[in-house]
């Protein structure tokens, strides 16, 4: 069990909210395999990110499903990508990340919290 206690405030600062992927390719200038996605949160607009993937997904796939996403971080500098927010996941049994979706599809945009 983790100590690391956050209050309720802490929690209302980030900002999780579904999109859906518009476009997922292999990002070929990245160290470990990951994809370039594409993620449309509707008024707050479309979002780039990378994602390491790779081991349980492929790109057609991807499109058109409804993802988790912390929208509110600075921009990171990913090899030749500035990532605009981060698709969140768990990890599987063999160490290979199992994204977070939404249950049934909800408005792009909507807040998780």
């Amino acid at each position: 069990m983790n100590n690391n206690t956050i209050t309720w405030n802490d929690f209302t600062k980030i900002e999780m909210r579904i999109g859906t992927i518009i476009s997922a390719e292999v990002f070929k200038e990245v160290k470990n395999p990951a994809y370039k996605l594409q993620v449309d949160f509707g008024d707050y607009g479309i979002k780039k990110t990378s994602a390491q993937i790779t081991k349980i997904y492929q790109p057609e796939e991807l499109i058109g499903k409804q993802v988790v996403a912390v929208v509110n971080f600075p921009k990171k500098q990913i090899a030749t990508m500035m990532s605009e927010c981060l698709v969140l996941g768990g990890l599987g049994d063999d160490k290979e990340v199992i994204l977070l979706t939404a249950e049934r599809t909800v408005k792009n945009g909507t807040r998780v919290g």
